[in-house]
């Protein structure tokens, strides 16, 4: 049995967190990043380039928080396209809320097999073998999310909900999933959207010792869409923003009631979500509202 060790988290200039993993069941380099699995307090849980990505016990809130409010602000949710997000959780979450179709994009194979694998969350190996070749709705591509999105497009393929789930943006000038966070990407994004289709991205920190990132995406999602939601989890350290365009003779006033008021209709009843909370978590932190004036 590999060793129980400790793993230092960098959160930002200056702080870090410390996780005890009490058991190592995969350590790998792949071609893209460090992979770690491993048992912590929080159960079995992802850790790519020494960030936290996902656990046992909180996965389900970030999953839910991500996907849920977007697609409630879709007007249908048919066909939906997921960028990251290895361990498969988001692609089981759609079909289980009425997808038929979910292409799911990933860079890594080798993370996107080792999460089936290990997580008890997710992708079991069998369904994702099934999804590897096509076999459901589920439909899994290795490939880059920038070519992948090309491809679509010379296709003229559409979606009603596409999902950004990546590692939060950073600075490190050869972290290749920094280019998935920049506005050609966005619009790139935006341009495979059904009419009244969403865009939904992981968004970064809302606490404001760590909230660049999530400043970044304000302005990004602001400059590329007419609706923008905010979803800021109380009960995960973490930010999603959804984005949606509207026919220029037909404005959406309140995008929020809209959302309230379809999460009673949804085909699936969220786990970690209700109408009081999706009430409270749309109301962005002040210092991100201060930032954007359109």
């Amino acid at each position: 049995m590999p060793s129980a060790r400790q793993l230092l988290e960098p959160l930002g200039p200056g702080l870090a967190r410390l996780w005890d993993v009490e058991e190592v069941l995969l350590e790998s380099c792949t071609k893209y990043q460090e992979l770690l699995i491993g048992r912590t307090a929080q159960g079995v849980s992802l850790f790519c380039d020494n960030e936290r990505q996902s656990t046992e016990a909180s996965q389900l809130v970030y999953h839910e928080a991500l996907l849920v409010p977007a697609m409630l602000l879709a007007e249908r949710a048919r066909r939906v396209l997921v960028i990251g997000s290895s361990e498969g959780v988001v692609s089981e979450l759609a079909v289980a809320g009425g997808a038929e179709l979910v292409d799911h994009v990933d860079i890594d194979k080798v993370a996107v097999r080792a999460c089936a694998e290990h997580l008890p969350y997710g992708y079991t190996p069998a369904s994702l073998a099934a999804a590897e070749r096509g076999d459901g709705p589920v439909r899994v591509h290795y490939r880059d999310g920038f070519a992948f999105l090309a491809d679509a497009t010379k296709r003229g393929e559409r979606y009603d909900v596409i999902v950004i789930d990546l590692p939060d943006e950073n600075s490190d000038p050869d972290a290749q999933h920094n280019r998935l966070y920049g506005l050609e990407f966005l619009f790139g994004c935006a341009g495979l959207l059904t009419e009244t289709g969403v865009v939904a991205c992981q968004a970064g920190c809302p606490t404001i010792w760590r909230n660049e990132t999530l400043l970044a995406a304000w302005r990004r999602f602001h400059e590329v869409f007419d609706t923008v939601v905010y979803f800021g989890s109380d009960e995960h350290e973490w930010a999603f923003l959804s984005g949606r365009n509207e026919p220029p003779d037909n404005p959406m006033d309140d995008p929020i009631s809209l959302i309230t008021q379809r999460l009673h209709r949804a085909r699936r009843s969220p786990s970690t979500i209700d109408e009081k909370m999706l009430r409270a978590a749309t109301v962005p932190p002040l210092s991100i509202r201060r930032s954007w004036v359109s």
